[in-house]
């Protein structure tokens, strides 16, 4: 699946992917999930140059391993997740592995079909090339087309991302979470904060369907269209007999997670883009002391701000709010392999169902209409996978 210029995509016959390097596999490709941040190169928002091959979501079996690789072999099923990484670099052994010194000469971090992160080939392909195997592979039970394959492809990048937000908004035990965006991420933060022990947990969009996937999660569904969110929160807050004696000035939450990013949609007008809506929406709802994730992503280069943009990325953001309340903010790509083997597990005993944000399959040749159906927020598509 290659990009060919603005909002255009196409099939395109490449050079088969090669074990170039001892340490590197090829992974035949049986699942490859379209994400939100794809939509973002799709768009021509990032600088992608035509010829890119997309795609940073696979699952496969290993087909080729080089000499050096003794952790996973030919046969194995493997998830890769998005970001990869070399392992032994000062950052990865500190189990940062986004920030990998190795990957990307000249930067940090790395993910395969990503403009800007490195001269990997995407994987919204047959075959990938997986350098520095023994740590980018994750090895997984069952075979192709199992009843996990859904679940497990989520693995490389959307389930572990959702986790991470809830890691950067220190959500635990007895938190009231408002997530802002209902895509795949979102959702999975909210299954996630759900996971980790939430007692309530508020998902805001503005797509019915979406929000019915969070009402299945068990989160409370809030609709940007009735009205400002934060204030639709406090009267779900505050019914069934308002908030305990002592606490009627804490009924905003305790924890905010913004996995919409730079592309986030105006209330004023949703066919207009602000950047800032999210943040200052959670600058408004975050209780005092409270913590905020921001999991979506914020470009460095853009080539077609919104209004409240710039192109280089700068925004404004309610800081004197934020330093006020005493809010903590964390940001940044996710470091998946801190949490690749927890989640695996966690799907294997049936808590986790990161599956139901599944709602598109098909060949590469059915990848350009599901670009213009997501990248429109059309067709119900939440998460299409690709089966090559």
């Amino acid at each position: 699946m290659v990009y060919e210029g603005t909002r255009r995509v196409g099939v395109h016959e490449v050079e088969d992917a090669v074990v170039e390097e001892p340490t590197d596999v090829v992974v035949r490709i049986t699942s490859s999930a379209m994400c939100g941040t794809d939509l973002h190169m799709y768009d021509g928002r990032t600088g992608a140059r035509p010829g890119l091959v997309l795609g940073h979501e696979p699952l496969g079996v290993v087909e080729k391993a080089g000499p050096a690789v003794t952790m996973v072999a030919p046969g194995d099923r493997v998830v890769m997740p998005t970001h990869l990484y070399c392992g032994v670099c000062p950052t990865c052994a500190r189990g940062l592995t986004a920030a990998c010194t190795r990957v990307r000469p000249g930067g940090f971090g790395a993910a395969y079909g990503y403009a800007g992160m490195g001269p990997y080939r995407g994987a919204q392909a047959e075959l990938l090339r997986v350098p520095y195997a023994d740590a980018n592979c994750m090895p997984l039970p069952g075979s192709p087309g199992d009843a996990y394959e859904d679940a497990f492809v989520l693995l490389a990048d959307a389930f572990v991302t959702g986790w991470h937000a809830c890691e950067l908004a220190g959500t635990g035990p007895g938190d009231s979470v408002a997530v802002f965006g209902a895509g795949a991420v979102g959702l999975l933060a909210a299954h996630s904060a759900v996971l980790r022990g939430a007692a309530e947990v508020y998902v805001v969009d503005h797509l019915p369907e979406r929000l019915a996937v969070a009402a299945d999660f068990g989160a409370l569904p809030v609709d940007t269209r009735d009205g400002d969110p934060g204030e639709q929160i406090r009267s779900l807050r505050n019914s069934g007999g308002g908030m305990p004696p002592g606490e009627a000035g804490l009924d905003g939450v305790t924890c905010g997670i913004d996995a919409v990013g730079f592309q986030a949609r105006s209330r004023a007008d949703l066919d207009q883009e602000d950047p800032r809506q999210v943040i200052d929406d959670l600058a408004a709802i975050v209780n005092p002391t409270g913590r905020i994730g921001v999991a979506g992503v914020f470009a460095a280069h853009d080539a077609h701000p919104a209004p409240h943009g710039h192109a280089d990325g700068t925004l404004q953001v309610p800081w004197a709010v934020l330093f006020d309340k005493g809010v903590r903010v964390g940001f940044g790509r996710t470091h998946d392999r801190r949490y690749t083997r927890l989640l695996r597990d966690l799907i294997l005993t049936g808590r986790a169902e990161p599956q139901r944000v599944v709602t598109h399959h098909g060949p590469l040749e059915d990848a350009p209409a599901f670009y213009t159906a997501f990248d429109r927020r059309e067709d119900g598509v939440i998460k299409a996978v690709l089966h090559p």
